[in-house]
């Protein structure tokens, strides 16, 4: 870093590692909003230790839960806040602390404030709320469906049947889905309008549900549109954080682009995590995948292929895969991925402009990008993150290929990934 800025590093040849990725931000997550509402105290194994968790554990704390660190892990007690108080819970710029954490403070007894930075006052979290208050809860947003909103506490949620449009972001069901078997009548849940992005991560909140014992029932077919919970008790017990698989994709895909090889240990045979789509696309843009006793290796076969992919299941990698298709021997097409516009920045807005300084030739569709391979080179402007931990990846992946990339506030990485940048130098410096 120097000046706040950090230049990508170029790969001499092909990239050859071994690495395992902290533990996933959205089962940490879940995992604790899970635990805060246990009947028991809670332990949780690997969780990931960024700004984002730290930003759920700090809110959980105001809610009067008391969350202690044993070396690498997580204790956590549940708790309430003292009846009548008033509460402020900063999200930061997390979209799960901001969709998770209403419903379980309209169980408190406290009134609770949700503010966060200027970005997170943009994302979309109005139909939550209006679900919310369909299921009983009270909460004043003075009209805005946005940020900031303040959550009167009534010591219980009535529950019951609600319809809402998720399209914009999957954790509006999934922060009504971890709070539900507290609610007097549990709840159901059903999406009406475009498809849900992310589907995956829902999967994952009712799997997580389901482990802690509440009785959870998806809607039939590959892409359920209901979701019903009923009221219980519930006991995260003694739980272990996979490793975070969108975070190891940046890794993967350095192989696929130089012709390396990377192992990514842990990769959980069994995931809660999208991992079949991830190596589904890797694969299909030209990587070896294989499972073996020490996880899952990736290898570049020497050629990058274009394709055409819904990303819609595996948003997450929508940036650094524009990357590697800015790298490709042919055209590629990413759609599915038009709600990432209303996340920590407009993503394809971002990386279509970015990617285009360097001369590439990045189109933005309604949903997706058209990306069409052209010989790149470092300009004078750096690249610019827009405080999106994604685009700090993609430019990774860039600088790969392309030296001299030097990236304007890299350390908003940090977000889900605080070593980020040394991970990355080590990886870059395993050549050979």
């Amino acid at each position: 870093m120097d000046s706040g800025r950090w230049r990508a590093p170029a790969a001499q040849g092909p990239v050859r590692a071994l690495l395992r990725p902290p533990g996933s931000k959205s089962i940490t997550n879940r995992a604790l909003v899970l635990a805060a509402l246990s009947d028991a105290d809670s332990v949780i194994r690997g969780p990931l230790r960024a700004r984002d968790t730290r930003l759920a554990i700090a809110a959980l704390e105001v809610l009067g839960c008391s969350i202690r660190s044993r070396g690498t892990d997580l204790a956590v007690s549940p708790g309430s806040p003292a009846s009548g108080s008033s509460l402020t819970v900063d999200v930061g710029n997390a979209g799960t602390v901001m969709r998770f954490l209403p419903a379980v403070a309209a169980l408190t007894r406290a009134s609770v404030t949700f503010d966060g930075d200027p970005r997170a006052r943009e994302r979309p979290v109005g139909a939550l709320l209006a679900a919310l208050r369909a299921l009983g809860a009270s909460i004043d947003d003075g009209g805005r469906g946005a940020l900031p909103f303040t959550v009167a506490g009534g010591g219980r949620v009535r529950g019951g049947a609600v319809t809402l449009d998720a399209s914009g972001s999957s954790q509006l069901v999934s922060g009504l889905l971890l709070a539900a078997p507290r609610f007097d009548l549990g709840v159901e849940v059903r999406h009406e309008g475009p498809p849900v992005p992310s589907l995956p991560h829902i999967e994952m909140t009712v799997r997580m549900l389901r482990a802690a014992g509440a009785d959870v029932e998806a809607g039939a077919g590959e892409r359920p549109s209901t979701w019903r919970v009923r009221p219980g008790r519930v006991s995260l017990g003694d739980f272990t954080v996979e490793p975070d698989l969108s975070n190891a994709a940046p890794f993967l895909a350095a192989a696929l682009v130089t012709g390396g090889s990377v192992t990514v240990r842990d990769w959980p045979a069994d995931s809660l995590q999208a991992s079949g789509a991830i190596t589904s696309v890797l694969s299909r843009m030209g990587a070896e995948c294989s499972f073996g006793p020490g996880g899952l290796t990736v290898t570049g076969t020497g050629t990058v292929s274009g394709i055409e992919a819904d990303l819609r299941d595996i948003p997450e990698l929508c940036l650094p895969l524009a990357s590697v298709a800015a790298l490709a021997s042919g055209p590629s097409v990413f759609t599915g991925v038009g709600h990432t516009r209303a996340q920590e920045t407009d993503r394809l807005a971002a990386i279509a402009k970015e990617i285009n300084a360097l001369g590439g030739d990045v189109t933005e569709l309604p949903d997706g990008l058209a990306i069409r391979p052209r010989p790149l080179r470092a300009g004078t402007r750096p690249f610019e993150s827009y405080d999106d931990h994604r685009m700090v990846m993609a430019a990774a992946v860039l600088g790969l290929a392309v030296p001299g990339i030097e990236v304007l506030n890299a350390a908003t990485v940090g977000k889900t990934f605080p070593d980020f940048t040394a991970r990355w130098a080590e990886l870059v410096g395993g050549t050979g």
